[in-house]
């Protein structure tokens, strides 16, 4: 069996087809994105005042709109004076920045590294070895990956605030870690000839595919509702808000340099160690994610930004960190 099929879309139509259907998530987000308010805060410190409150009175209840109203009034002109003297320097000057954008980058980093591109291009090749010879299949079953992964995300986005993002991440990894070893043990298997020379008829490879299927399976579900959309809404929470723009950005930079490394080296280390050893070092990069998550990433779930902000600071300097300004301690 080839490890990545050669002849799936090989037909130009289908090719059109396929860049066709790629254009739409495109072009829905466009016209969604016109129905897009601008920021509250955006609008308060431009001094449009009305259509801040007016944006707020879409999202809280008359009860909570004026409280929010007045907490927007109290915070907007300092926030706006710290935007306008932010810079990048104070990220890696300030201890409990760094403390906060290495939790906020490492979730970015581990999220592609625990290998959810990976088992996303594989998704062809496994379900072939289930016995789906046919290639238009093969991509249509994986089709279906893709959607469970779309449907898991919004799973997650029903408990983060229920279970709390460190919980949901660290429950997410444990059936990562399992998943992907069922994965490698699959490949293992059914690379290994002496196994199945007696199964003339197909039958145990036939098994070990389905046994790969469930790994697959396995894997889309407890990463999609975890470690998708994690590491997104805990970096959107847990930097003040002069560094959020900035620290946000750069994780995903983060992130979208790990997908481009995983990307550039998965097929040489496959082509190295094979592909069941490959998930392995995957299972065990997940792992380390594991023990990152419990070590460095805080709960955020039900605090103010006021509140994570202090968080970071006991976390830097311990109980000093109620005499601590944000910028003013020494690193």
């Amino acid at each position: 069996m080839e490890l990545f099929p050669t002849r799936c879309c090989s037909v130009p139509g289908t090719w059109r087809w396929m860049l066709g259907v790629a254009a739409v998530p495109a072009i829905v987000q466009f016209v969604l994105m016109l129905f897009l308010p601008e920021s509250p805060r955006w609008l308060y410190w431009k001094d449009e005042k009305a259509q801040a409150i007016a944006v707020l009175e879409k999202i809280y209840d008359s009860d909570r709109l004026e409280e929010e109203v007045e907490l927007l009034a109290s915070s907007s002109m300092h926030e706006f004076q710290a935007d306008n003297t932010a810079s990048y320097l104070d990220i890696f000057k300030s201890k409990e920045l760094r403390l906060a954008f290495f939790a906020g980058a490492g979730l970015q980093a581990f999220q592609q590294f625990t290998g959810i591109n990976t088992v996303m291009y594989y998704s062809p090749t496994i379900v072939q070895m289930a016995g789906f010879t046919s290639n238009k299949l093969a991509l249509l079953l994986s089709l279906i990956v893709a959607a469970m992964n779309a449907a898991g995300t919004i799973v997650g986005i029903y408990l983060i605030d229920r279970c709390g993002r460190r919980h949901l991440a660290l429950t997410s990894l444990s059936g990562v870690v399992i998943s992907l070893v069922i994965l490698a043990m699959a490949f293992i298997l059914q690379s290994s000839s002496s196994l199945c020379m007696a199964a003339a008829n197909g039958t145990c490879q036939g098994v070990l595919g389905w046994f790969a299927v469930a790994g697959l399976a396995l894997y889309i579900a407890f990463f999609s509702p975890g470690m998708g959309p994690v590491p997104w809404a805990v970096n959107s929470e847990i930097y003040p808000e002069a560094y959020r723009g900035m620290c946000g950005g750069m994780s995903a930079t983060v992130n979208w340099i790990s997908n481009l490394i995983v990307a550039q080296t998965f097929l040489s280390i496959v082509g190295l160690v094979g592909t069941g050893v490959t998930f392995l070092i995957i299972a065990g990069i997940a792992v380390l994610a594991f023990i990152f998550v419990a070590l460095y990433v805080p709960e955020t779930k039900g605090l103010s930004f006021e509140q994570v902000e202090q968080l970071w600071k006991e976390r830097a300097w311990g109980s000093r960190g109620n005499c601590q300004s944000l910028l003013g301690a020494a690193p």
